[in-house]
């Protein structure tokens, strides 16, 4: 089920809403757990019972004992609660306009039609394994799942990588280019060997002898967020603190993570920040709301914190999130209706569950 918020709520301010959600989650107890992506604002952030990325998330969610999963997310995250947690379990998203772009990049029209078309040129059930990063929808997700192929995470990219070329000698990696592009370089996988899928074109605007030459196809997508940051940014911040040490998101472009210090997941930049000196200053290329975290959590410990981009750069999908959906939500639930249901059809998510399984399997 799911509905619009009605205006009493979107009159709110922000205050009257967090007694409002506290108040509701009071009412609800165990039944209710509260996921909070690292990309939320902090008004939102500050109510979650766990944080962390989508994966670890759903991982918690489906071990708890709650009957209702509300994800501060968007909306392939949310999917993806529903297909690890318990039959009995709900989950369900705040703001269902709550999307991911580089997600929608890539649909399931759009990769069986380039699966048929590397069908003229290869065997593709025989040559190429398909991985999608866990950032997109749940029917590409099943696609993999029937295609022998598996899904990735910033954190297992390699481990899944590796799984893939022991079984076939070609990758088709959607939607995020980036961070295909980025884990199989460190792999040794020189860039002529990487051929980039335009989803808009015939044949992904390749031609048969770079279909057979490439090692990695790469999906013509890419994060609007990570996108913005550039390696003349790098430059220009070194110029005038040359301390810096700069750690990046996959996600982000290849020179960008070239001329980085440190590049991994969300959950790696947290942590090596964490565990950094005191007194050291940092160049962040990722989300604005966790770069503003960080600086704010680390700035006694003398470290400094910042954003690589001049522009201000937040994923504006995460950002729809509010407490006024999200009191809304909860009061539903004390009344005993749920609204904004997130729910994955039976077979779609039995395929998706073969490949997220196959990831776990070979995750360390």
């Amino acid at each position: 089920m799911s509905a619009v918020v009605v205006q009493p709520y979107t009159l709110l301010d922000d205050d009257e809403c967090e007694s409002r959600i506290l108040r509701a989650r009071q009412a609800l107890g165990e039944r209710l757990v509260i996921l909070g992506h690292h990309y939320q604002r902090d008004e939102i952030f500050q109510h979650a019972d766990f944080t962390g990325d989508s994966l670890k998330l759903s991982r918690q969610a489906a071990a708890s004992k709650a009957d209702y999963i509300v994800f501060c997310g968007v909306h392939f995250m949310a999917e993806v609660a529903d297909i690890l947690s318990r039959p009995e379990q709900v989950s369900i998203l705040p703001d269902l306009a709550a999307g991911c772009a580089m997600a929608d990049m890539a649909n399931l029209s759009n990769v069986e039609r380039a699966w048929r078309e590397l069908a003229s040129v290869l065997d593709p059930d025989a040559q190429i394994t398909p991985v999608t990063y866990i950032n997109s929808a749940a029917d590409l997700k099943g696609f993999c799942g029937s295609h022998g192929g598996i899904v990735c995470t910033s954190t297992n990219a390699r481990h899944v990588l590796d799984w893939c070329f022991e079984r076939r000698e070609k990758v088709l990696f959607f939607p995020d280019q980036h961070l295909g592009r980025n884990t199989a370089y460190t792999m040794g996988i020189p860039l002529e060997e990487m051929a980039i899928w335009d989803f808009d074109l015939p044949m992904g605007g390749l031609s048969v002898e770079q279909i057979k030459n490439a090692k990695m196809i790469l999906w013509k997508g890419f994060c609007s967020v990570h996108q913005m940051f550039q390696p003349e940014q790098i430059d220009d911040f070194l110029a005038r603190y040359p301390e810096t040490k700069v750690i990046a998101h996959p996600e982000s472009p290849f020179e960008v993570c070239q001329k980085s210090d440190y590049v991994g997941s969300t959950e790696y930049i947290i942590k090596t920040i964490a565990e950094a000196e005191a007194n050291t200053r940092w160049l962040v290329a990722t989300e604005l709301n966790l770069v503003n975290r960080l600086a704010e959590q680390y700035r006694p410990e003398g470290k400094q914190v910042h954003f690589m981009s001049p522009s201000v750069c937040m994923c504006s999908t995460m950002f729809r999130i509010d407490p006024q959906h999200l009191a809304w939500v909860l009061e539903n639930l004390v009344e005993g209706h749920v609204v904004n249901q997130v729910s994955v059809a039976a077979e779609t998510a039995e395929k998706a569950r073969l490949a997220l399984q196959r990831m776990l399997e070979v995750s360390p």
